[in-house]
């Protein structure tokens, strides 16, 4: 269902930017289950370049029975520009959920109108991807813009309407990171190393997938997954909790 996403990713990474690979911790690149009704696959990728800082992105394939897609882009400390967060997921040809968006790390007016304004003609393009759905696990007023694709659709929309946005919202991206001045001021990086922290243990406490990686590959495997790979900047939640 999404491999065509993954792949123009791909492309366009190794076009724009002179990527290194980043490492991945032993044993969670790769994983195979035969839970559930059909086998599961799942690997990472993981690179780094000198405008952005981790490159993350999974692929889960378990046949009709579910495809997901996902991906974060963390720009470099020296850079205050928002995060890119892809999650793509697919239930059968009827049951797709589909989440895109530039992830602000802070909420003053200078920077929405920065860096989120800017996504408004492509949003209103592909307003039938906006669908303003109930957000259960998150609150719409963190870590996500007023202009995110978020939408339940069919596999007709994911090919005709949902692809070309994808590639519209890259090549903003892409030229937001070439516009972006670096910040030089070691008190303004800070900011940004413990504004993408925050989004780590955020987005770790909440992550709903985890349930789903849990089904398909164990319990143990997924907590590792999710805290030494997709969010190494977190903690636990039980340690989390009992530091505050």
């Amino acid at each position: 269902m999404f491999a065509p996403f993954k792949e123009y990713l791909e492309e366009e990474l190794f076009k724009h930017f002179d990527l290194s690979s980043r490492s991945i911790p032993a044993g969670l690149e790769a994983n195979v289950s035969a839970r559930g009704k059909n086998p599961a696959t799942i690997q990472s990728w993981c690179y780094q370049a000198e405008q952005l800082r981790k490159i993350r992105y999974s692929y889960i394939d378990a046949g009709e029975t579910a495809q997901v897609f996902n991906s974060v882009i963390y720009p470099a400390y020296h850079y205050d520009i928002p995060l890119l967060g892809v999650d793509f997921l697919s239930f059968g040809k009827k049951k797709i959920l589909v989440v895109m968006d530039f992830q602000p790390l802070f909420r003053d007016r200078a920077y929405i109108d920065r860096y989120i304004e800017p996504m408004r003609e492509i949003r209103d393009k592909y307003n039938e991807l906006a669908q303003n759905l109930e957000m259960k696990f998150y609150d719409a007023n963190q870590y996500f813009s007023k202009y995110l694709l978020f939408a339940k659709l069919d596999s007709e929309t994911v090919v005709n309407k949902l692809f070309p946005a994808f590639q519209a919202y890259l090549a903003l991206y892409w030229k937001m990171v070439a516009e972006a001045t670096p910040l030089t001021n070691p008190e303004d990086i800070q900011r940004i190393v413990a504004a993408q922290k925050e989004y780590d243990q955020y987005s770790a406490d909440r992550d709903p997938a985890h349930g789903l990686f849990s089904s398909y590959f164990g319990s143990e495997w997924s907590e590792k997954f999710l805290y030494e790979f997709l969010f190494e900047d977190a903690s636990p939640l039980a340690v989390s909790t009992a530091r505050k």
